[in-house]
């Protein structure tokens, strides 16, 4: 089959080159941006006299054609037509004849793919923030619930402080809103219009491209051509606000993988996001969390493999530039999967509530409360965290917890002591006292979910 560039070339490829060279296989996902992009040039071009009213209207009319058979699923495509800039100027040409072939009048592949990459990521990334809002929505839902429930806070992977569950689940919340502000503050870069800048330097037709932005909705219009062609930073700055949002959620995950494993018992996912065994009957697996805490991996390394392929790419496009797609299309598709799949484990997962409260009464994580009990009574702290230290370790001597120490052995360690050290040893006391600015209290907490709730609307 003849190219539509083939004028100066006096023999084909063979078709293992063509192949190799093609990116059909996966840049048809930009199908409906391209016609989208040609539909706003045509009319530009119209607009401008460089068309004249009959060649557009007919023009327009195939493409809408085309979109037709697209939403439909009638649209085929060919390696030999290498991508799908070409694949629908041919089917164009195919529909209404070479009239079609005026189509690619003051563009360039060049420039038509770098604006179809930002249609795209623009159409994707609000739909990633939809995604993540309704993460935070079922991560609220869940806090709100569990304020006063008690659980153990663990620094080094040991148990540190009591916490309110509400307060650990709230972490991830704001995680999540960095992740949608940092993708919200994206779309300025990615919200521009490379379209016009011809294959690098612009063209000789007196076109407008401020026109053909507006009618892609695009608020901006790169102001070199050189840049428009060459610049991926767009997607870059995607993929790796992508890496850090998962790398969020991937530590999310490692905690639900713990909580709901039988040495701590602290949650249980619901069936439909948990697995079996072939060979064990009693296992259930959080499958699905560990598949998204692996996923992180191949994001990381779209964002590494762009990296490495712009690194030392001269000015302006180099074929070099088709490796941009198919990690942005997989990042895509990975975030779309995970965040529906990571807020339904979260909307209805079980709390084991009896579980948590049982660990917080069998540890040593209100040792700070006695620490600071002594402190406020006038003790240097230094001294307090030392007593405190030698009481606990009398207590693992003998097979105690604080709150079972008599009170003369307290009081022997410090005559600051008095029966109220009780009270103030219980987990829900030294929960409920942490009221200060973003603190577990249960008062700051409901403060922050009052602040999450106005943010998600």
């Amino acid at each position: 089959m003849t190219k539509l560039w083939s004028g100066r070339f006096q023999k084909s490829a063979e078709q293992w080159v063509d192949e190799f060279g093609a990116s059909i296989s996966y840049d048809q996902k930009l199908v409906m941006e391209d016609l989208e992009g040609s539909t706003a040039h045509v009319k530009m071009l119209a607009a401008c006299q460089i068309l004249s009213t009959e060649d557009a209207e007919l023009i327009l009319s195939g493409l809408a054609t085309l979109k037709q058979k697209a939403q439909d699923g009638d649209l085929e495509f060919s390696v030999s037509n290498e991508d799908i800039h070409l694949n629908l100027e041919k089917q164009l040409i195919d529909e209404i004849g070479p009239v079609g072939g005026k189509l690619h009048t003051a563009r360039s592949r060049n420039d038509q793919v770098a604006t179809d990459m930002h249609l795209y990521l623009k159409n994707r990334v609000g739909e990633i923030i939809e995604a993540i809002t309704a993460f935070q929505e079922a991560i609220v839902m869940q806090a709100e619930k569990h304020v006063e429930t008690i659980v153990p806070g663990y620094t080094h992977l040991q148990r540190a402080q009591p916490i309110s569950f509400g307060h650990h689940l709230m972490t991830y919340f704001w995680m999540l809103q960095r992740d949608k502000e940092r993708l919200t503050e994206s779309l300025k870069r990615i919200d521009i219009s490379p379209l016009g800048a011809g294959a690098m330097s612009g063209t000789t037709f007196p076109i407008d491209r401020e026109m053909s932005a507006k009618l892609l909705g695009f608020s901006a219009v790169y102001q070199n051509s050189l840049d428009a062609v060459s610049d991926r930073d767009f997607i870059l700055e995607f993929l790796s606000n992508a890496s850090m949002l998962m790398m969020h959620m991937s530590r999310f995950a490692e905690e639900i993988i713990l909580w709901s494993s039988e040495e701590f018992r602290f949650i249980e996912l619901d069936d439909a996001f948990s697995t079996g065994s072939s060979i064990m009957p009693q296992k259930k697996n959080p499958d699905m969390a560990e598949l998204i805490r692996g996923k992180t991996g191949r994001v990381y390394g779209n964002l590494f493999g762009l990296l490495t392929t712009l690194k030392g790419l001269p000015l302006a496009y180099n074929k070099d530039l088709q490796e941009d797609k198919e990690g942005m299309f997989d990042t895509v598709h990975t975030l779309l999967g995970s965040l529906p799949i990571f807020e339904g484990m979260i909307r209805t997962m079980t709390v084991r509530t009896e579980s948590m409260e049982k660990a917080v009464h069998t540890d040593f994580s209100n040792a700070t409360e006695l620490a600071d009990y002594l402190a406020a009574k006038g003790m240097p702290f230094r001294e307090a965290h030392d007593v405190t230290g030698k009481l606990v370790f009398t207590c693992i001597q003998r097979g105690y917890f604080l709150k079972d120490l008599p009170l003369a052995d307290l009081q022997q360690a410090s005559p600051l002591i008095d029966e109220d050290i009780y009270h103030t040893l219980k987990p829900r006391t030294a929960v409920e006292r942490r009221n200060s600015l973003g603190g577990t209290g249960f008062e700051q907490v409901h403060h922050q979910l009052g602040l999450a709730k106005q943010l998600i609307g």
